[in-house]
């Protein structure tokens, strides 16, 4: 995802704060409305997401908003100790503390790896 994907972007909306853990899962949502609550719909939760601003339009090919979603599965890291990425992420991990409007996330080391490979590769 570019920065002209997100010029659009007014707000990212914090559920819950994640400066603890070292990554969330990101996503396109479609959406019938620019700047409500995210209607996301699957196993796990939502942390964060974007409100678009009054410039946005739908997107021609579906008729709907395009928006970054920001989730946890159940099976992720905040969930469960013994997580399933507890020595690596999803392909989709970024890191939580680089979510912005209008900015990429990013992926750090911690965000692709998961705190126990940072710590060994630490040492």
């Amino acid at each position: 995802m570019t920065e002209s994907d997100l010029v659009h972007e007014e707000e990212v909306v914090r559920r819950e704060d994640l400066e603890a853990l070292d990554c969330v899962r990101r996503a396109r949502d479609k959406t019938r409305c620019r700047n409500t609550k995210s209607p996301y719909v699957g196993d796990g939760r939502v942390v964060r997401y974007a409100l678009l601003d009054d410039g946005a339009s739908p997107d021609p090919g579906c008729g709907l908003y395009l928006r970054r979603v920001f989730f946890l599965l159940s099976h992720d890291q905040d969930s469960r100790p013994d997580r399933l990425y507890r020595e690596g992420t999803p392909g989709e991990a970024v890191d939580p503390r680089t979510v912005a409007p209008k900015r990429p996330a990013a992926k750090t080391p911690g965000s692709q790896s998961g705190s126990a490979a940072v710590e060994t590769s630490g040492q």
